[in-house]
């Protein structure tokens, strides 16, 4: 049973920092999109990062140049560090992963993946 579990969410002034964490089992396929989504209230879910089992990364326009998507291999873990963030990057985030690598290409996000997890809150205040 796959399982994600994501974590580091929290409140910080708009220019600082976060980095959340999304620990991943039960994972047995070779091939992997893992992404991160956020969604904010009355707003739908969107695509914000993501790597591929070969290598490709993703990211939203609106976060280029200020997150950085990454996997831990030895802890299975994703990462997003998240920098100069904005009031307009509040929102749940949430962690996904899809056996389909190809998700993580193309300049459109789907939300068609096949396994979340819970989510975490990231509140930015001006």
């Amino acid at each position: 049973q796959v399982q994600l579990v994501e974590s580091g969410g929290g409140s910080v002034q708009a220019g600082g920092s976060l980095r959340l964490s999304c620990g991943v089992s039960g994972y047995t396929y070779t091939t992997y999109c893992m992404a991160w989504f956020r969604q904010a209230p009355g707003k739908e879910r969107e695509g914000v990062a993501g790597i591929s089992s070969n290598g490709i990364t993703k990211y939203a326009d609106s976060v280029k140049g200020r997150f950085t998507v990454s996997k831990e291999y030895a802890k299975n873990t994703l990462l997003l560090q998240m920098n100069s963030l904005k009031p307009d990057d509040t929102a749940m985030y949430y962690c996904a992963a899809d056996p389909f690598f190809i998700k993580c290409t193309g300049s459109t996000w789907s939300a068609n993946f096949d396994y979340w997890g819970q989510g975490t809150q990231v509140t930015v205040s001006s």
